[in-house]
Order: structure tokens, then sequence, then C-alpha cells
């Protein structure tokens, strides 16, 4: 059984900077693909950023690009997820996620169970 436990979450204004970490426990040697979902109120879930294992291709959504990175630490068995230039539509649970491998549409079968992301203009 893999757990996923993110960190890092907070309050921050309009502007600022946040670092989320996941780490993950377990057995994930069939999981290639790590991903970054945020779930808002209202919406829909959206996958923000996703890495394949050993860092050698990252995906982004649109809204993040340029802001956000998405990094892999194989040794730890951590993801992280940088997030600049934070704006108030980023708002959000953000969860960890892994997944057989790294595809338009993913669709992941581990998750964690999320860090708060709140940012006031």
């Amino acid at each position: 059984q893999v757990q996923l436990v993110e960190s890092g979450g907070g309050s921050v204004q309009a502007g600022g900077s946040l670092r989320l970490s996941c780490a993950a426990s377990g057995d994930t040697s069939s999981s290639n693909c790590w991903g970054w979902i945020l779930q808002a109120p209202g919406k829909e879930r959206e996958g923000v950023a996703a890495i394949a294992t050993g860092g050698h291709s990252t995906y982004y959504a649109d809204s993040v690009k340029g802001r956000f990175t998405i990094s892999q630490d194989n040794a730890k068995n951590m993801v992280y997820l940088q997030m600049n230039n934070l704006k108030p539509e980023d708002t959000a649970l953000y969860v960890c996620a892994l997944a057989p491998a790294c595809y338009t549409g993913v669709q992941y079968n581990y998750w964690g169970q999320g860090t708060q992301v709140t940012v006031s203009s």
C-alpha cells in the first residue's frame, strides 16, 4: 500500500511563493508518474503539474506555466511543487498523486489528503 503525505501549504499574499512537498511511503515501484492536482470548491479537479520518474519529462497546465516548477528527489521518494507569483485563483487544496505512467488524461491510483493553499489579493 502506498501512502502520500503533503506539506507546505499555507496562506500568502498575491505575488508570494510557496513550496509544497509530497512524501511517499510503501511500494512505489510500479508508479512512474507524480502529479499535483488542485481541488477548489465548486470546481472540477485540475491537474496542474506532473513529472515522470527520473525527472525526464514534466507537464504543466497552461494556468501555471512559468510560475510553478515540479521536481523530484528519487532518493527520498519525494516530489515538490515550487509555486511563485501566486494568484488568488491558485487558492485550492493541492493533492499529490501517483500513477503508473504520465500521459494526457492520466488516471492516478494513489492520492494524498492534500495541503491547503490560500492566496489573498
